[in-house]
């Protein structure tokens, strides 16, 4: 049965459309030239439009960094932020005095909720060849009564987070990767606890499912009135139940329905997103997501007055020195590292 109830294409730059419970969704892919000694690229950055630099000139981007790429300071609140890292390493630092370095494989699950401050950098080390950066960061609506919960982030280390294999038919092996949700028994780490994705009755999933060439994986069906949509990439070659899918481009799911995929290509990746619909009104502007325009402005209000607490940082794009592998300082002060 055609398991297909939407199709769109992606655009070529910039965030990707989501449907509720998701906000906002991109994926950067950026091949930096060799690094510096001082974490930068070891190249010129004329011609570019430097603190607003997403021209991908040369296959990479400054986005708002003046010297590392990245994010300098910005404020959210209201939602939650998921990063997930395929390649390449991030520096966060925060306004609740909270800092982190993680990247090769790992997630971090940010609740904004009542406000913070952060910055997310994009540190290079290789002086020798090029720095890939690759990952996805996914925006999670907050219901109205979390909105404004204490802010919160959470490292999922690369290790802690299963990776199923699943033989086909045919014995080719794919793999699935559970940042969220849970398939045949096994079960993502635990969202946070103020989260949509916290409600098993929700059905909250994100997956990244790795397709080995000319092998296939099923996505089970649940129940009716769950959002499900999949994200297939460019010069991708995937049949959908037997139906050719356009590479680049969003596929809405029927989730009542089983959904095969066939890879006739090289090894890709497809992004899974799932979710109960939260079915509230949503106001966003700029970092900020709300449910009426009053609230809005009560943001910028709150935030023009407190900074969401305090910059302890000298510059507003830190970096955390040269790399002596991953860690987070998190919000309550405990160090958490990778086993």
């Amino acid at each position: 049965m055609n398991a297909i109830k939407k199709i769109t294409d992606l655009p070529e730059s910039g965030p990707w459309p989501t449907i509720d419970p998701f906000l906002f969704c991109v994926h950067h892919n950026d091949i930096y030239p060799n690094a510096t000694k001082d974490f930068t690229p070891d190249a010129s950055l004329y011609g570019r439009n430097i603190g607003n630099d997403f021209s991908n000139k040369e296959g990479w981007n400054m986005y708002h960094g003046e010297s590392v790429p990245g994010f300098p300071k910005h404020p959210h609140r209201g939602f939650e932020t998921l990063t997930v890292v395929d390649k390449g390493v991030i520096d966060h630092s925060d306004s609740l005095g909270a800092s982190a370095r993680y990247g090769d494989g790992d997630a971090q699950w940010l609740t904004a909720g009542d406000g913070i401050n952060h910055s997310e950098m994009f540190p290079l080390f290789n002086q020798k060849a090029n720095n890939t950066i690759d990952f996805f960061q996914i925006w999670i609506n907050l219901p109205s009564h979390k909105k404004r919960v204490n802010p919160n982030f959470q490292m999922f280390w690369d290790k802690q987070i299963p990776k199923i294999k699943i033989d086909d038919k045919n014995g080719i092996t794919s793999a699935v990767e559970l940042i969220s949700g849970e398939i045949n028994g096994v079960v993502s780490p635990k969202p946070p606890p103020n989260s949509w994705a916290n409600d098993p009755s929700n059905h909250f999933a994100v997956w990244v499912i790795r397709l080995t060439s000319m092998g296939s994986f099923t996505i089970p069906k649940i129940t009716e009135g769950i959002n499900r949509s999949i994200y297939v990439f460019k010069n991708s070659d995937i049949k959908i139940n037997e139906i050719p899918i356009r590479s680049n481009s969003m596929i809405e799911l029927y989730p009542q329905k089983n959904t095969t995929l066939k890879n006739r290509g090289n090894n890709t990746k497809v992004l899974m997103l799932q979710g109960k619909p939260i079915n509230e009104s949503v106001v966003q502007y700029g970092p900020f997501v709300m449910n009426t325009r009053s609230e809005i402005e009560e943001a910028f209000h709150d935030y023009n007055k407190t900074g969401f607490g305090e910059w302890k940082w000298k510059t507003s794009d830190p970096v955390h020195g040269g790399y002596e592998g991953k860690f987070a300082k998190l919000i309550s002060g405990k160090i958490d590292k990778p086993s």
